[in-house]
């Protein structure tokens, strides 16, 4: 039985009902996938979706392992003997692993403290003297003189070591700790200043002061990179007087000869232990916030990015730009296959065009290639000219290029996996080849690179890396699950990320396929080596099936749900196994016409279950990435020498960050559209108006040829 407390802190913080939270935690526990409950089992989750069941996931585990602490805690307490009823009632009122910690820090067992060492010389019971305050004593010499003795130490040494004692004291009281934390919160700055005397891409922070409570998360993160860099000093900003006399005030009883040795504590146990301490908790706590903002920010473009639509039926050519080296070109064929690979020198500094134009004129005109998929790394601005140039002497064919983002081609290229792939080509090559197959596929080909590599996103090599991964795993995910996988032409690194597929299964999939020939049902899946039962219910509804004689495979139906998806059919007057194109649009026809309610009821199935059938039925073997924004794609070049302010101009959502949204507007830097340029109506978040892939309109406002900088805006214009 979940705790109930979990169950009313997830209904609370996510609008739900209990039900629907105890109903999810159970799937959950019983080994079901995000992708498989929030696609199969709408009914019993009452239709939450994938992103909310992700963040569902994450709150339930850490609010477990709150709970497990909390044991641990009061276990650690009880073994002290120091339990009490206020302390077990602020344990379990604690609603964050650090507010628990602040609670446990003074039953910690601390070794070698200074205070610990003078525990062990017996002075505890000198420094609860001092704390008491007792006007009895008149003279410090009675006070110490037994203590002195007992220690073989002078007055002013047990003085000190107790001093220790009374310090660790005040540092770690909770309710202490709590008002200096939000003093610091509610009015301390934040203040950055040049460490090292020189010009950096730091230089607004050269000078920089702000609000903790205002400060926004992404100059967090770059306010932490300019430190790590050596070209930040960092420091925070308070009312020191003010918090020292709020412990004055909480400490110091009266007028009695232990007064100025508390008013020594008090100073030295505030700036030399809670301020520190409290500084780099805000700090951890900003960067946790800032990291997690990032991470979704990021995990949204990837997103996007991922779901940017493929371009089918045209052979491919990869041209990934290089000077001394060459540049290497790849031909891809409608299915992805390699037909030809080669290296031209149209560059500096060889710059041997006319040789580089016939090559590549004559491998379009062997291979029929229809558009050049240009990398944006070095060289790609000559290399975008020349390939310009040269496309404008093909009279007899159609030839177009467009720009394509080569973030993790070269991490891609000499990976395990490139190495595997193509045993035999050049390193160099499989880059092309990379390139050509991210405007193919850019699913199929972007699952094989790392996330962090390819290039959207802001500070992701800055942020919490294991959230990070966890993120971007769930976003790959829930991608590859939405669009639904053909088992028959996956690779093992996209078959992976199918609900229930870890990458032993996916190999054996693949190894399945090469050795029996294509799958030619879904009950087939269950042949596979360790594609048992279980992971088949996960998966089967993920991977279709296209060359199948029960229309049903291609479709994103759970092979769970084919009895109700035949009967419906059957209702309508028609038998799934002699569904054809022809009788498939009447089918849809009718579909389009149904009450859902009525026949959920008729077919004694869940509303929501039968909707999915039905969109599933409307539109089998189409893949959803198809009603994305396609690529512009272009036959002349474009400078930013040849900008003029007022130009209007069509460009592509390269990256959306915090402050803006970068624009491939086909020079070879990106324009940058700030947020204040986004939209005439204010908005708080780019993310609210584009997405990486969207095709807009913008309009240049500055150029700026000395730092290569191009600013753009799109009010008014979309």
């Amino acid at each position: 039985m979940e705790n109930e407390n979990i169950v009313n802190i997830l209904a609370l913080e996510l609008g739900i009902n209990k039900n629907q939270v105890k109903n999810t935690i159970k799937l959950i526990d019983e080994g079901n996938t995000i992708p498989f409950i929030a696609r199969y089992r709408k009914e019993v989750t009452g239709n939450l979706d994938d992103e909310i069941l992700r963040k569902f996931f994450d709150r339930l585990t850490y609010l477990r392992n709150l709970e497990q602490r909390k044991e641990e805690i009061k276990n650690s307490i009880e073994k002290q003997d120091k339990m009490t009823e206020q302390i077990n009632k602020a344990i379990n009122k604690a609603i964050t692993l650090s507010e628990l910690e602040d609670i446990y820090r003074p039953f910690k067992i601390k070794k070698n403290t200074k205070a610990q060492i003078a525990k062990e010389l017996g002075l505890d019971k000198l420094s609860q003297i001092i704390l008491s305050q007792d006007l009895k004593y008149k003279n410090l010499n009675e006070v110490t003189k037994f203590f002195k003795e007992k220690t073989n130490l002078s007055e002013e040494e047990v003085i000190e070591k107790a001093k220790d004692i009374i310090k660790e004291q005040i540092s770690d009281n909770t309710d202490f700790r709590k008002y200096i934390k939000k003093v610091f919160l509610n009015t301390g700055r934040i203040v950055t200043k040049n460490a090292k005397g020189e010009k950096s891409n730091y230089d607004m922070y050269y000078n920089f002061s702000e609000k903790l409570k205002s400060i926004r998360p992404h100059r967090i993160l770059a306010i932490n990179r300019g430190e790590k860099d050596g070209f930040l000093k960092v420091k925070f900003e308070v009312n020191d007087d003010e918090i020292i006399k709020y412990l004055e005030s909480k400490i110091i009883k009266n007028d009695s000869i232990f007064k100025n040795i508390l008013l020594d504590c008090i100073k030295d146990a505030y700036k030399k232990n809670i301020k520190p301490s409290i500084e780099r908790q805000i700090r951890t706590d900003k960067f946790e916030i800032a990291s997690d903002e990032a991470i979704c920010v990021f995990g949204v473009n990837v997103k996007n990015l991922l779901l940017q639509a493929p371009v089918k039926d045209l052979v491919v050519m990869g041209f990934d730009p290089a000077y001394r080296t060459g540049c290497k070109i790849a031909v891809i064929d409608e299915t992805g296959k390699l037909l030809t690979y080669t290296t031209i020198y149209p560059t500096k500094p060889q710059e041997d065009i006319k040789t580089s134009e016939k090559i590549l004129i004559d491998i379009i005109m062997k291979y029929n290639v229809g558009i050049i998929a240009i990398g944006n790394g070095t060289a790609s601005r000559e290399s975008e000219k020349f390939v310009s140039d040269m496309i404008k002497k093909i009279k007899t064919k159609k030839v177009y290029y467009t720009i394509v983002s080569e973030a993790g081609a070269s991490v891609y290229s000499a990976s395990k996996l490139a190495t595997k792939e193509y045993p035999d080509i050049n390193v160099s090559i499989r880059g092309a080849i990379s390139i050509a197959r991210r405007l193919q596929d850019p699913l199929a080909e972007l699952v094989k690179i790392d996330p962090k590599s390819i290039g959207v996103g802001q500070y992701q090599h800055d942020v919490n890396q294991k959230r990070l991964t966890e993120t971007l795993y769930g976003v790959v995910e829930n991608v590859v699950n939405t669009v639904g996988v053909d088992i028959n032409t996956a690779t093992p690194s996209l078959l992976s990320y199918v609900s229930g597929i870890n990458t032993s299964v996916s190999e054996n999939i693949v190894r399945y396929r090469e050795e029996n020939g294509k799958f030619k049902n879904r009950t087939e899946f269950l042949k596979v080596p360790k594609l048992g039962k279980n992971t088949f219910v996960q998966c089967a509804g993920f991977l279709k099936v296209t060359n199948s004689d029960n229309i049903l495979d291609n479709t994103m139906v759970h092979p769970e749900s084919y009895s109700i998806a035949e009967k419906l059919i059957e209702n309508l007057g028609y038998d799934v196994n002699k569904l054809n194109e022809n009788n498939m649009k009447d089918v849809i026809s009718k579909l389009n016409n149904i009450d859902v309610n009525e026949y959920s009821k008729k077919l004694g199935v869940g509303s929501l279950t039968l909707t999915d059938i039905v969109e599933e039925l409307k539109k089998p073997g189409i893949d959803k990435r198809e009603d994305m924004p396609k690529p512009i794609f272009k036959s002349d070049v474009l400078k930013i020498e040849d900008l003029k302010e007022g130009m209007i101009l069509d460009g592509t959502i390269r990256n959306v960050i915090d402050f803006g949204a970068f624009v491939d507007i086909g020079i070879k830097s990106d324009g940058l559209v700030h947020i204040s340029n986004i939209s005439n109506d204010y908005i708080k978040n780019p993310l609210e108006e584009l997405s990486v892939g969207q095709n807009v309109k913008v309009k240049v406002i500055s150029v700026d040829l000395e730092k290569n900088r191009v600013s753009l805006s799109m009010k008014d214009l979309n």
